[in-house]
């Protein structure tokens, strides 16, 4: 199948890092961690196909988590990146670990990743991310609300627990994005509709991160995904939401950057190049 071009962002240097967003965000979810994580790394965030400014699969594609790693797959290539050290959010974490599993990472660090819904906890997750697209779509002078105070805790606050952290411009930006997305449906069925496969193939580090306020993928999804990655880490992150990279982004890149390090120190340099 034909690739799309992906909206990415590129900066910093040293060991490549691929950064993958969640199901209705775009690559500016990691913003407030982009300047700590590039002290360190070679960054490659990019927009999944149909979100942020990435345009849509092909006609008839279908927008599942394998298929979107296939697109960040080629996006890795075109990077130079070989086995880069990934971090997804959510959707972006399942992707991650599908990576993995095709021995394209170096390592991986899961923020929340989605993939193992049981019963009725995928049909909760898909009903807060639909609210949040309606009220997106459907707010009343969206401006005025996103610069008000109560504004950011209607629009982020089921992802976000301190969503007064996200710049009213920024919100102001992801909100229309996602009011726009034209990958949301098709993917979320795809997504909180179907279970990961193939964790017990990972053979790379895998470090787990987990909210303990995380609403749209419970908490205890994380023992899930542990039990079936050989050598899994999971930590709860205490106190922090389903989208951690605004609520501590200190906390999130000092996580990401000394998980990665013992396992560059260990491996041939991937190569890297320039998108």
């Amino acid at each position: 199948m034909a690739g799309v071009e992906l909206d990415h962002h590129r900066g910093g240097a040293g060991d490549p890092l691929v950064l993958i967003h969640g199901l209705g965000h775009t690559w500016r979810a990691w913003k407030p961690m982009l300047p700590l994580l590039e002290e360190h790394f070679d960054v490659l965030a990019v927009d999944l196909p149909g979100f942020g400014y990435s345009p849509p699969l092909s006609h008839g594609a279908e927008s599942s988590p394998e298929t979107l790693a296939d697109a960040v797959e080629r996006a890795m290539d075109a990077a130079g990146f070989e086995r880069p050290h990934i971090a997804g959010n959510s959707l972006g974490g399942w992707i991650a670990l599908e990576l993995a599993r095709r021995g394209r990472a170096a390592t991986v660090t899961g923020i929340s990743p989605a993939g193992l819904a049981w019963g009725r906890e995928g049909a909760w997750g898909a009903a807060i991310l639909r609210a949040m697209r309606w009220l997106a779509r459907n707010a009343p002078a969206p401006e005025a609300l996103q610069r008000s105070r109560i504004g950011p805790t209607l629009l982020a606050g089921p992802t976000f627990c301190r969503p007064w952290r996200i710049r009213p411009d920024d919100l102001m930006e992801q909100t229309r994005l996602l009011a726009d997305a034209p990958g949301f449906e098709p993917t979320l069925d795809k997504t909180l509709g179907t279970q990961i496969r193939g964790l017990d193939a990972i053979r790379c580090p895998v470090l787990l991160l987990w909210g303990t306020r995380d609403v749209v993928l419970l908490p205890r999804q994380g023992r899930r995904f542990e039990r079936l990655i050989p050598g899994a880490e999971l930590r709860y992150l205490r106190g922090l939401g389903h989208t951690p990279m605004t609520d501590d982004p200190d906390q999130l890149a000092a996580a990401i950057a000394d998980f990665a390090a013992p396992a560059a120190a260990d491996r041939p340099a991937a190569v890297s190049g320039v998108a």
